[in-house]
Parts: C-alpha cells; sequence; structure tokens
C-alpha cells in the first residue's frame, strides 16, 4: 500500500523489537486495540541477534510479527546483525521523520492505553507548528498528586513519545559536546532536576562506554536548546520490561503504573515548562532516594536508555 508523502493526521508508527516474543506481542495487541490502529501505517524495526543464543528468540520475534494485523499497513525491517537498541532507534527515527514528518515511537516492552493514539496524534497536530515544542510523551510517573490534564516539561523523553522532523534534527549524537555545554552554562543541577535525579552521571556514562543511551541524548539535547515536551495528566504507557526482563534491568515496580482507560483532551496549554509538575518530580525522585534506593537509582538509569 503506498503511504501519502505529504503531512497526514496519523502520524507513523515506529516499533522496535529485539528478542522478547511475549513483550512484543503485549505491546502490540494494545496498540491494536487503540481506536486509530486501523488508520495509522506501522514500520518494525527488528535487531539482529548479538549472538547464536539469541537467534532462536528473535526468530520467534520475526515469525510473530509477520502475522500481525489491524493496522493500516504494516512494514517491517529486519537487521541482519545486531545494531543494538541505540543505534537500531536512532537510525530507525531518523528514517521515517525525514520520510513522513512525524513519527510515534514504541519499544516492545511498552503497553498503551486504547487512547494513546488518539493523545498522540491530537497533541502533534495541535503543537505541530510550535517551535517550542520538541517532543510529546504517553508516559508518567506514578505520581501522588493530581497533575493538569497536560504540561509541559523541560527536555524530551522517551516512554511512547512522538516528534517532528524539526524536533529530532536538534538530536546530537555526540554525548561529549552535549556534557560540555551543560557544565559551560552550570546547568547540571536543573538538568538533574534540582540534583534529585542523576541524569548528568548517566550522560557521562554514556560518554564513558558504560551505557549507550540514545534517550539521555535526545533528553540533554532538548533542554540545552530551551525545548519542551507535553506530558499527560495520568500515563497512557505501562512498562512491562519492569519485570526484570529488560537489558540491564533487575525487578523494582517504583516506576510501575496501570495505564489509565480514558481519553485526554487535548487543548491549548500556555507553551511554558509547569513549575508545579517540575516540583511533582524531583519530589518523586527525591522519595526514591529517601527509600534509600540509589542501588535501585542505578540500575534505572541503564533502564531508561
Amino acid at each position: 500500500m503506498e503511504i501519502l508523502k505529504e503531512d497526514k493526521y496519523y502520524a507513523p508508527i515506529a516499533l522496535f523489537v529485539y528478542n522478547r516474543p511475549s513483550h512484543t506481542q503485549k505491546t502490540v495487541e494494545a496498540l491494536k486495540a487503540n481506536e486509530l490502529a486501523h488508520e495509522s501505517d506501522l514500520f518494525i524495526f527488528s535487531d539482529g541477534p548479538k549472538g547464536k543464543e539469541d537467534l532462536p528468540a528473535v526468530n520467534k520475534v520475526r515469525n510473530y510479527i509477520t502475522k500481525i494485523d489491524g493496522f493500516r499497513s504494516i512494514h517491517i525491517r529486519e537487521r541482519s546483525i545486531n545494531y543494538g537498541l541505540a543505534k537500531s532507534i536512532i537510525l530507525g527515527v531518523t528514517e521515517i521523520v525525514n520520510q513522513f514528518k512525524r513519527i510515534i515511537v514504541l519499544e516492545d516492552d511498552l503497553v498503551t492505553s486504547p487512547f494513546f493514539l488518539r493523545y498522540m496524534n491530537d497533541a502533534l497536530n495541535l503543537y505541530a507548528n510550535e517551535e517550542r515544542v520538541i517532543c510529546i510523551h504517553g508516559y508518567l510517573y506514578p505520581i501522588k498528586i493530581e497533575l493538569p490534564e497536560t504540561f509541559f516539561i523541560k527536555g524530551a523523553d522517551c516512554w511512547g513519545w512522538g516528534t517532528w522532523e524539526r524536533g529530532w534534527d536538534l538530536f546530537e549524537v555526540d554525548g561529549q559536546k552535549l556534557l560540555h555545554k551543560l557544565k559551560a552554562k552550570k546547568l547540571t543541577r536543573e538538568f538533574d532536576f534540582n540534583n534529585s535525579f542523576p541524569y548528568t552521571r548517566m550522560l557521562e556514562d554514556q560518554i564513558a562506554g558504560k551505557n549507550d543511551s540514545w534517550a539521555i541524548r535526545w533528553y540533554a539535547s532538548a533542554f540545552l536548546a530551551e525545548k519542551l515536551t507535553l506530558y499527560p495528566g495520568y500515563s497512557l504507557v505501562r512498562n512491562i520490561g519492569l519485570d526484570g526482563s529488560g537489558t540491564h534491568h533487575e525487578n523494582t515496580n517504583n516506576f510501575l503504573v496501570s495505564e489509565i482507560q480514558k481519553p485526554i483532551e487535548i487543548k491549548p496549554i500556555p507553551i511554558q515548562e509547569s513549575n508545579s509538575a517540575r516540583r511533582a518530580f524531583e519530589d518523586y525522585f527525591l522519595s526514591l532516594q529517601s527509600k534509600n534506593l540509589r542501588c535501585f537509582l542505578r540500575k534505572l538509569m541503564k533502564r531508561l536508555l
């Protein structure tokens, strides 16, 4: 099926999969349950195995994705070698946004609400020409206080997100350049949410080769460019990779949420960071530290990436 190249109401979806057939199936089935699935084009990027031991699971995933239906069109990219998550996402997102000018991005452990695609597309359309808005995000931490239905936070995020070509063009692949700018401008404290979460250390670890995070570079790129991400007041995404099956992660439920089964109304709000939401994020991060979860934070830094 030919896909229209001009701007369209429904953004193409990029799904990145590897070697978790059960997670992939749950992610796809939830996505299919979205009201806009039949109107959406799905691009699946299947990474190649790291070694022979990974081949059976990779093949099982690939066998499953060839049988997927329920979308306007389905396009599969099977990598012959292992790219790794960072390279796979960077190249895949670049390919799609260069062709279609906007994108919705999911990984194989993100279960979405039936209203996720509506929220994403409505927001991608509303803010398409707002230069300060770089990203639309579907996940929200399990924060206890009530937040506005939608709000902005400075930076960019990575668990069920969307952007436009103009936003992704700002992505800086060189972590050292990003770190230098953060330190030169004395922004590390703000970057770390008032020192409540060690994002700077995550970036330093990426530079040192201790992680291969695309997400910390995406966040830093947007943060330094003074761009904003739109968040929902309640989560439309649940990360099922937090059960210990995800790369570099062990069991914890501190970031687990139940995706909400009701729509979010997208309407214009002031294009500025929400001070109350930012404080809520800081308080949540500090609550993790107060529970002596520094070990958890180290593990989570790797899983976020």
